[in-house]
């Protein structure tokens, strides 16, 4: 993969850095009964009242159901590789033996017509799924599940990937994309290989439209607010607000929002590596 840059023929291209979607199959259509739309709130809640700033308008887009739980057993082949508008990473359209279709989170190499499996027994390939209790040592993993048959919910991102790096008692050891090194059941599954479309982190929207199309609407920031907006607001001249801070107060940066008595705690071994 790479990233492509633009000649500023207008002042939006000037700057914009578009990733090269050379992987995605050409004229793949999206398989029409994987699909659904979902309204949009524009930030509102069910009085009508806006909770969540910055959002609204934005383009239409249809939701495609993706198989985080790669819970069927036997064979699949994929038929095309896609884009999806709601999530960074790309998605595979694979078709089982018994002709039913299904969207899977697509691994980086993974190629039009190749075979793909899922269950207790499977190899250790990349985009096939297994048990933690069979993954061997040093493994790449992604879309990894936190309770048995829940699905994934660890590592879905574009480029991001988990190493397996031991087993203890009923639990393997892993090691986050943050750093963070964790227990996880070993009864739960796990995808071999590390997520697709790892530039994705370097696209550059190159105008305040492209956000717009979106989603995301202009955001005011703080310290140009009054004092009855925000805790950063008010002051004379270009006042800098002290310390960042959210609308209700909270300090905004490197304070600790993670609970002490979260149970979950008790799996982590190492936080966040700085």
């Amino acid at each position: 993969m790479a990233v492509k840059k633009f000649n500023p023929l207008t002042p939006g291209q000037r700057f914009r850095v578009a990733v090269s979607r050379d992987e995605l199959t050409k004229g793949a259509k999206p398989e029409k009964s994987l699909l659904t739309t979902f309204g949009t709130t524009g930030g509102r809640n069910s009085d009508g009242r806006r909770t969540m700033r910055q959002r609204g308008g934005g383009h239409k887009r249809r939701y495609r159901f993706i198989d985080f739980k790669r819970d069927k057993q036997g064979q699949a082949t994929v038929d095309s590789i896609q884009y999806d508008p709601y999530r960074s990473a790309y998605i595979a359209l694979v078709t089982y033996n018994d002709g039913e279709k299904a969207y899977i989170l697509a691994p980086k190499g993974l190629e039009v017509g190749q075979k793909i499996e899922s269950g207790s027994g499977v190899a250790p390939e990349n985009g096939n799924c297994l048990f933690l209790a069979e993954v061997p040592l040093g493994a790449i993993l992604h879309n990894i599940e936190l309770q048995p048959g829940q699905g994934g919910k660890l590592v879905r991102s574009a480029g991001v990937s988990a190493v397996m790096m031991g087993r203890e008692d009923r639990y393997a050891v892993l090691r986050m994309p943050s750093g963070e090194v964790r227990r996880v059941l070993l009864t739960c599954r796990a995808t071999i290989g590390t997520v697709g479309n790892a530039d994705h982190n370097l696209e550059i929207m190159g105008k305040a439209g492209r956000n717009r199309w979106k989603g995301w609407r202009p955001r005011v920031r703080p310290v140009v607010m009054n004092p009855v907006d925000h805790p950063m607001g008010g002051g004379e001249g270009r006042a800098s607000g002290g310390h960042p801070r959210t609308r209700k107060g909270f300090k905004s940066k490197g304070a600790k929002t993670r609970s002490k008595t979260k149970a979950s705690n008790a799996l982590i071994i190492s936080r966040k590596s700085k």
